[in-house]
């Protein structure tokens, strides 16, 4: 059955992805600018070793991760959904990417880097939510196997 979402609530959906996926956006580029200027990667326009499209790999999977923890943080309900709302997000803007830039030239990267991007958007976007503690309705950490591996020393109120 399809659940149709208040305004409001659809509201905050949609901005907890925007904000997880600007968070990504400013952190990427952040660090590009970052290491441009210290000289470590090449200026815009120039050919770059693949050892330091190898980094950015890294440092993009990492804010990957922490950008859909952020989404499922921010998320009203079902964290891990948002998490990979926006995990899809990146892999169609990757794979988007990778056509346009795939016979561009060597400015553009070798062909593996934007296939990389693609191929490790969902499964960031799915370890992120995945890092997000999910609560329970009654807002206490989910816990199936007992009281105790949860941390809770009382038992819960019957209803």
């Amino acid at each position: 059955m399809t659940e149709i979402q208040p305004p409001q609530r659809l509201g905050r959906s949609v901005g907890a992805v925007l904000a997880g996926i600007a968070v990504g956006v400013a952190l990427s580029l952040g660090t590009d600018i970052g290491l441009r200027a210290l000289g470590i990667f090449s200026p815009l326009g120039q050919p770059m070793a693949n050892s330091l499209f190898l980094l950015a790999t890294a440092y993009r999977i990492a804010y990957g991760v922490v950008s859909s923890y952020i989404i499922a943080w921010l998320a009203p309900d079902r964290p891990m959904r948002h998490a990979l709302t926006g995990g899809v997000l990146g892999l169609v803007v990757s794979t988007v990417g990778a056509v346009a830039t795939w016979n561009k030239g060597p400015a553009f990267g070798p062909h593996w880097y934007p296939l990389a991007l693609a191929l490790t958007a969902l499964p960031c976007a799915w370890l992120g939510g995945s890092l997000y503690p999910h609560k329970s309705r009654e807002g206490r950490p989910s816990c199936k196997k007992s009281l105790h591996s949860c941390g809770s020393t009382t038992k819960p109120k019957r209803r």
